[in-house]
């Protein structure tokens, strides 16, 4: 089982040069358990591999996390290993045609080719460096088997709210996902279709 919680930051601090200041992975990880799971542990309870795989060991999860603009997703799998990614449309012509290249294509990548390839790297032993020679399956709702042994990748958009972001997700096997939803002050709620 994964758990996808999808949280909004509303009035996020920005830095001196106006870009917005994120949590830190560790402290959305530890909010996400504290949310889904009623447990409140600190940052000594949280784990790192050598792939440096985030991991909850008194719950048995492994645990991935991802923010873009003011949202933040954070993946709890006690399965497989478990990668998280967001990413927002916007104008990245050279990374495209590199990443488009990557994989094998003729034509640039998108954005949704963009967010599952990081939640795959997140969820593996794959680096940027060793990603040569991954395919990804042409996009349909659900999992998706990649020609990488036994790892898949699915992915949506968050509409209504904002279409323009992505949110994928990698597994180190088949599994199914409860996808959460929440606002600072609000209980998570699950109005995203499950994968």
């Amino acid at each position: 089982m994964i758990d996808c919680l999808v949280t909004r930051h509303h009035g996020l601090p920005r830095d001196r040069t106006g870009h917005r200041l994120n949590a830190s992975g560790r402290s959305l990880v530890l909010d996400a358990v504290a949310t889904l799971h009623g447990v409140g542990l600190t940052a000594a309870d949280l784990a790192r591999d050598a792939h440096r795989r985030w991991s909850v060991p008194a719950l048995g999860a492994a645990a991935s996390v991802a923010h873009c603009d003011d949202f933040s997703a954070v993946a709890l799998s006690t399965g497989p290993h478990v990668g998280v990614d967001l990413q927002d449309e916007r104008y990245r012509p050279g990374a495209m045609r590199w990443l488009g290249e990557l994989l094998g294509r003729r034509e640039p990548a998108g954005i949704r080719d963009f967010a599952e390839c990081e939640a795959l790297i997140k969820a593996s032993h794959l680096t940027k460096e060793t990603f040569a020679g991954v395919r990804l399956p042409d996009w349909r709702p659900g999992w998706r088997p990649t020609n990488l042994p036994s790892y898949r990748v699915c992915s949506a958009t968050l509409a209504p709210e904002r279409p323009d972001l992505h949110l994928a997700l990698a597994a180190a096997g088949p599994a199914r996902v409860r996808w959460w939803r929440q606002s600072p002050g609000r209980p998570a709620v699950l109005p995203l279709e499950p994968a």
